[in-house]
């Protein structure tokens, strides 16, 4: 997808020999919507590229890393100005070239096989950067479907009470069978009503401590071994883990949690307040969201056992 923007050109009166308050030609500058980052020893670079015709916005923060920027609040929000100045300048170049490399903002030593026409520099105006963090525990449901109690507030619905709100809890009912597993959204379609409820005792598998309806909990048949995972504990192959088998009585009762991963997904925007380039003028300007392999990452944790 891609994103136009106007900005004003404006020509020398004299030059044109027009009216006084000079002729204005809208032009269309047609990036998409992410934006790139490289990162340098003192600061950091974020651009985007375009080609046919081949151009390149960028600003450079001086002072600044990737790390800096992922450093969220309680919120998981982090929020700065930033100063467009001569240490933190704001540039729009064009080419020559056909094309440019994926490179060009990357490398030490510049690329000589790139012809820059025209690199014009503003040292005024200012960016606005923000960062948004969001987790998941990529268990198959959706996390505003992990609404249990219905109040809009996801934080305050933890299903098997070990601090792990069910959106980050991989193992919603602390059974120890992990929520993907038990088929919460058979067919994903996203509605939940078809969930597997193994007892048919109204409370779907992925939310009921004792799957079977045998009297044992799911997380206590572990009769073969101890490793926060019931799915391999079988006594009668035909019929499947025990914790399914409500002919099976077998308990042997847990004493950890499976360890969880946590899925971390920032999300960068960028928008660029007041900028003059001399032939190139907009209030403000939607730079984009950052498109790096960084914006992904996990955390785990094992949640505390009863």
């Amino acid at each position: 997808m891609r994103q136009l923007f106007s900005v004003f050109l404006f020509i020398n009166i004299i030059l044109l020999n027009s009216c006084d308050d000079g002729d204005i030609i809208t032009v269309e500058l047609d990036f998409d919507t992410t934006f790139e980052a490289c990162e340098g020893a003192n600061d950091l670079v974020f651009y985007k590229t375009k080609d046919d015709p081949s151009e390149s916005l960028s600003l450079l923060l001086n002072n600044v890393s990737l790390e800096d920027i992922f450093v969220v609040d309680a919120t998981g929000v982090f929020e700065k100005t930033y100063t467009i100045s001569s240490t933190n300048p704001f540039n729009y170049r064009t080419y020559s070239d056909e094309s440019l490399p994926s490179d060009l903002f990357c490398n030490t030593i510049p690329n000589s096989d790139v012809n820059i026409t025209e690199d014009i520099e503003t040292t005024s105006g200012s960016a606005f950067l923000t960062t948004v963090l969001t987790e998941d525990d990529n268990d198959g449901i959706a996390a505003e479907l992990e609404d249990i109690n219905g109040n809009g507030d996801l934080e305050d619905d933890d299903t098997d009470g070990d601090g792990l709100p069910n959106y980050i809890d991989a193992d919603d009912d602390g059974d120890n069978i992990l929520t993907k597993n038990e088929d919460p959204d058979p067919n994903s379609d996203g509605v939940l009503s078809d969930a597997l409820d193994t007892d048919a005792d109204g409370i779907p598998d992925y939310l009921d401590e004792d799957d079977d309806g045998d009297g044992v909990n799911t997380r206590n048949e572990e009769n073969d071994s101890q490793d926060q995972n019931p799915a391999n504990d079988i006594t009668i192959s035909e019929v499947g883990p025990d914790y399914l088998n409500p002919n099976v009585l077998t308990s042997v009762p847990a004493t950890a949690y499976r360890e969880h991963t946590i899925i971390q997904t920032y999300v960068i925007t960028i928008t660029i307040y007041d900028i003059d380039l001399g032939i190139i003028k907009f209030d403000n300007y939607n730079f984009g969201v950052l498109d790096d392999s960084s914006t992904t990452d996990s955390r785990k944790v094992t949640p505390s056992f009863p």
